[in-house]
């Protein structure tokens, strides 16, 4: 019978873990929803800046000419 104090121990820190899960969500679903928003803004705002940033065309004075 040495696994039953073994399965004690195991079911309690499982416990322990899920308890500490529902902790950490304490956010309302309007809440979680704008904060949402709120991160999808930021990344299309830095992939316009990617997309500019990637479409500027040089100069016609940096080019080689050979």
């Amino acid at each position: 019978m040495a696994r039953g104090n073994q399965r004690d121990k195991a079911r309690e820190a499982n416990q322990k873990k899920l308890a500490d899960q529902k902790k950490a969500n304490n956010k309302s679903g309007s809440e979680m929803q704008r904060d949402k928003e709120m991160v999808a803004q930021k990344m299309r705002e830095k992939q316009a800046a990617e997309v500019e940033a990637t479409s500027i065309v040089p100069s016609k004075s940096s080019t080689i000419r050979g």
